[in-house]
């Protein structure tokens, strides 16, 4: 009962009422990455979705399967041997909002005091 409510009133967690039965009807299963996410198209192709394993987060698609969602190649990594490129770096999730983002010298959230200002820098004044 728990899921379904979240499907209807939620759209960051997995799919919605829509998403599930726009995918019944017309999507045709392309293939799953190694993070859980499951991609779709339509019958003509002209349409790709993925559905999320856990929150709708962006960054969670792969290099392979992103290239191949937005419509740069036609065939997906799940029917060709894709390998990464050695200056893809693997998939880090975006940590904004939470204890682990970045947050410089200086920052509201950061006690630590930011670095003087060198002579390379000049003020503007009117």
């Amino acid at each position: 009962m728990k899921e379904w409510l979240l499907q209807i009133f939620t759209w960051w967690n997995g799919q919605t009422i829509g998403t599930r039965f726009f995918t019944w009807r017309f999507g045709q299963s392309v293939g799953e990455d190694h993070l859980g996410n499951v991609y779709y198209q339509n019958a003509d192709g002209s349409k790709r979705w993925v559905i999320y394993n856990g929150p709708a987060e962006a960054s969670a698609i792969p290099p392979g399967w992103h290239g191949w969602m937005h419509h740069r190649v036609e065939t997906p990594p799940s029917q060709e041997d894709y390998v990464p490129r050695t200056w893809q770096k693997p998939h880090q999730p975006n940590q904004t909002g939470t204890a682990l983002a970045y947050r410089p010298k200086g920052s509201l959230l950061n006690p630590a005091k930011r670095p003087r200002v060198t002579g390379d820098y000049d003020a503007w004044t009117p």
